[in-house]
């Protein structure tokens, strides 16, 4: 069946504003803001906070050995781990503010920060 003839050209102005409405919010909260800093924790407790902005590599020491953290490009990344399975590591760059990598085995957490706190499902 078709509706398209039971809508008025109001009806579509309606739906017009909310397409974009949507598209803008997604858009927004969707990619968020960019990270500021960098977070590394060892054992629940912080290791180090660092600004994005300058080239180096971090090694983290943890229980099963050494963690190495690259930033690069304002951006970041676990770039060997040695846990078994490398999820923190297969998390690639990280450059939003929220965004995280957790080396779960080892207790090494990298995590980016931004101006502002962002809330997710698991800390709202």
């Amino acid at each position: 069946m078709k509706f398209h003839h039971l809508l008025r050209p109001g009806d579509w102005m309606v739906l017009a504003a909310g397409g974009v409405t949507v598209a803008s919010l997604a858009l927004a909260f969707w990619f968020g803001a960019p990270g500021q800093r960098l977070v590394i924790k060892r054992g629940g407790h912080l290791f180090l906070e660092t600004s994005l902005n300058h080239p180096r590599t971090i090694d983290v020491p943890g229980p099963l050995g050494t963690t190495r953290v690259e930033i690069e490009d304002k951006r970041a990344r676990v770039l060997s781990d040695p846990g078994p399975r490398q999820l923190c590591v297969h998390q690639g760059w990280l450059s939003r503010a929220g965004q995280a990598a957790i080396c779960l085995p080892n207790q090494v957490s990298v995590e980016i920060a931004g101006r502002v706190k962002s809330y997710d499902s698991l800390n709202y």
